[in-house]
């Protein structure tokens, strides 16, 4: 356990232990250990969580507008009508795969070996960690390959349930489980990992934003619930983890609490506001890769006073022009830049400000999301304005516009307060790659954009198809 208090092992860039044979590859705790954190290595691929998967699920929405017509860079995805072959589609799917048959073979491994060798203790965290990954790989899936679970309570078709390892041809053939049962996998899997999950890494230590601690798999249960329309459950799984008034803080646990400015979150990377993250680094391997980084895909040219290659810029009538979202707003003051000349004049989000290798850190859950999807739980379960969920909902206004305070008289219906958390959400978690999520679990219609025209619940590409390869390899899957 020594060497996992170096910089390198908290930064999760092991070198995969492929040149271990299956037999000798968890005989020792160090081999072990890469195993475990070679899980995070994969999910953290350009073409998984350190890129692509967050790209996708903001351009789907409508707060971008595409400007290269680039298939490479998503412009199918932005359109909402990509193939089968499409790029996005068919990279997204067997990366998701790769970290999930990953965690099958390492937790095949322990309840061999792994476990004996490095003790109950770090055996229960390992595991934890493993079942974490694996369950928010799964949560990945499904927000575009299948039906949104309020489609038919989860009855639809999700994606296949692959839960034993692969480690040769011939296991290809495996019929999609339905959405409500890959869903109940994934609760299962984070139920599991909670108790064996450590409270915290040590005071301090980035290792409470790059690995699952307990307060991350509960963090993950509050999306994953309020995906489900499971309200009631998310005010439980976020009662854990937050005070019931301000300032609101997690009392157990990493202490987990917004920072006072927006800007440190993405700056710093490992406040105590970041639950967990991607972290990169200049190691070559460690960072998303070409045409992969969000950096590159949101941020203008330099000669526009960015840092990328202005992929996707803000939409002008997107949550850009809401008139709530005042100018003085911290963050339109540190994210959104205005340049460009004539008709070429764009709005930009410079969230990721990292040029060269794109080495900001990708945010996959924030304190500032546990907080709103409480508020939106709470208000739902109520069918009130409920008094907890307008302070919730002020603590994420009020950190970035002092100016702006809620009361329970600003709302005349639940209806009302939801829908400004709703925005909230859109404000916030702008090029965090939420926004799919959000549209999806709602069954709300895609809003048009540009030249892309509105996609109800009902239309194709609504959600994508299922990958090529993947038909032509599975026998027993069917697409979409």
């Amino acid at each position: 356990m020594m060497s996992m208090a170096s910089c390198k092992r908290e930064l999760l860039t092991p070198i995969p232990q492929t040149s271990v044979s299956d037999a000798s590859s968890f005989s020792t705790s160090s081999r072990v250990t890469g195993q475990l954190l070679s899980l995070y290595q994969t999910m953290k691929s350009g073409q998984f969580y350190g890129g692509r998967y967050v790209i996708d699920g903001d351009i789907r929405g409508e707060d971008f507008l595409n400007q290269t017509s680039n298939l490479i860079t998503g412009s199918d995805v932005w359109a909402l009508n990509p193939t089968n072959s499409a790029t996005a589609v068919a990279n997204l799917w067997p990366q998701i795969y790769a970290t999930i048959n990953n965690c099958n073979i390492f937790l095949d491994g322990m309840a061999s070996t792994g476990s004996a060798v490095v003790g109950p203790t770090l055996a229960a965290n390992y595991i934890g960690e493993a079942k974490f990954i694996r369950a928010l790989s799964y949560y990945s899936l499904l927000q575009f390959y299948a039906r949104p679970y309020a489609d038919g309570n989860g009855s639809k078709l999700g994606v296949p349930l692959r839960l034993t390892g692969i480690k040769g041809t011939g296991q290809s053939d495996i019929v999609r489980s339905s959405v409500a049962d890959v869903y109940t996998q994934i609760i299962k899997d984070l139920n599991e990992a909670e108790p064996g999950l450590p409270l915290t890494y040590g005071a301090g230590s980035s290792s409470n934003v790059t690995r699952a601690h307990r307060n991350t798999a509960i963090a993950l249960k509050t999306r994953v619930y309020l995906s489900m329309q499971k309200y009631a459950e998310v005010v439980t799984e976020a009662n854990k983890i937050v005070s019931a008034t301000a300032p609101f803080t997690a009392t157990t646990g990493v202490p987990h609490a917004l920072q006072a400015n927006i800007a440190n979150v993405f700056s710093t990377y490992t406040t105590t506001e970041s639950i967990f993250s991607m972290p990169m680094t200049n190691t070559a391997g460690d960072y998303p890769g070409t045409q992969n980084q969000i950096g590159y895909y949101y941020s203008p040219s330099a000669g526009n006073g960015g840092v990328g290659n202005g992929e996707y810029a803000l939409n002008d009538a997107g949550i850009v022009a809401d008139a709530g979202w005042l100018p003085t707003d911290a963050r339109r003051t540190n994210f959104i830049i205005k340049s460009g000349s004539g008709s070429s004049t764009r709005y930009w989000l410079t969230k990721y400000k990292t040029g060269g290798n794109f080495t900001d850190w990708v945010p996959v859950i924030r304190y500032a999301e546990v907080l709103l999807n409480l508020a939106e739980a709470k208000t739902r379960t109520t069918n009130a304005v409920d008094p907890q969920a307008v302070a919730l909902l002020n603590a994420v206004r009020n950190r970035s516009d002092a100016s702006t305070t809620f009361t329970v008289a600003s709302f005349a219906t639940a209806t009302d307060l939801i829908n400004a958390i709703l925005k909230e959400r859109r404000i916030e978690f702008l090029g965090e790659g939420l926004r799919n999520n959000d549209l999806m679990r709602l069954l709300q219609t895609i809003p048009a954009k540009g030249t892309a025209p509105a996609k109800t619940a009902s239309d194709v590409g609504y959600i994508w198809p299922i990958p090529a390869s993947e038909l032509a390899l599975n026998k027993l899957a069917v697409d979409n």
